[in-house]
């Protein structure tokens, strides 16, 4: 009976022993499986859009009239950027002269411009984005993805409502931004953009003959 008594001992002993080690490999492995998964969504997540990084930042930093003024600095650097990768593009997939040449001048007078607004940015100590933001993406995919028989109407187009919509906040920020040195960099670039502008719609004209 006791021999009897001890085996059973034995044996409940060793299931417990087994209990615990199935429930340790199985807590392990649970805990890779999350830490792997966890992993995975982090590098799928999408990236925060830089735009709204940068608002932010000039959220908690200005208040009322000079967080205005901020915004317009953000709008301003988001269309910087689009054109200048915009007219990359237009270097590469224009089919026309015209529209080639257009993308190069979009990019010399943009990378200008957005070299002036980070001074000017630096010195107010705003943040503006410096890559380019989801509105920008988009763009870029979107002409990027036009098949190439259509890619030089699409690209005035677009320079035409951009350069339009451009215009508008520039003219906006020139009157009635509160800091005087932003009024004055709105003022200074409306004759660029308008310039532009007509040479968008020139090419939007062309490109409607093909």
């Amino acid at each position: 009976m006791k021999k009897k008594n001890n085996f059973l001992k034995s044996r409940v002993l060793e299931l417990v022993f087994v209990s615990a080690s199935l429930l340790l490999i199985l807590t392990l492995s649970l805990s890779s499986c999350n830490s792997s998964s966890n992993r995975n969504s982090n590098q799928n997540a999408k990236p925060e859009d830089t735009k709204a990084v940068a608002e932010e930042h000039n959220d908690a930093k200005f208040a009322n009239t000079k967080e205005d003024d901020a915004k317009f600095l953000v709008a301003a650097a988001e269309i910087n950027l689009e054109e200048i990768q915009l007219g990359r593009l237009a270097q590469t997939r224009g089919t026309s002269t015209q529209v080639k040449e257009l993308g190069k001048m979009m990019e010399t007078e943009h990378t200008k411009a957005s070299s002036d607004l980070q001074a000017l940015a630096a010195k107010k100590q705003v943040t503006i984005p410096t890559t380019l933001t989801d509105d920008g993406i988009s763009a870029n995919q979107k002409l990027t993805d036009t098949k190439l028989s259509y890619f030089d109407k699409e690209y005035a187009d677009m320079m035409v409502r951009g350069h339009k919509d451009a215009i508008s906040k520039f003219e906006k920020a020139s009157t009635d931004a509160t800091d005087s040195d932003t009024r004055d960099w709105a003022a200074s670039m409306l004759p660029a953009l308008r310039k532009l502008l007509d040479l968008s719609i020139n090419c939007q004209k062309e490109s409607e003959k093909m």
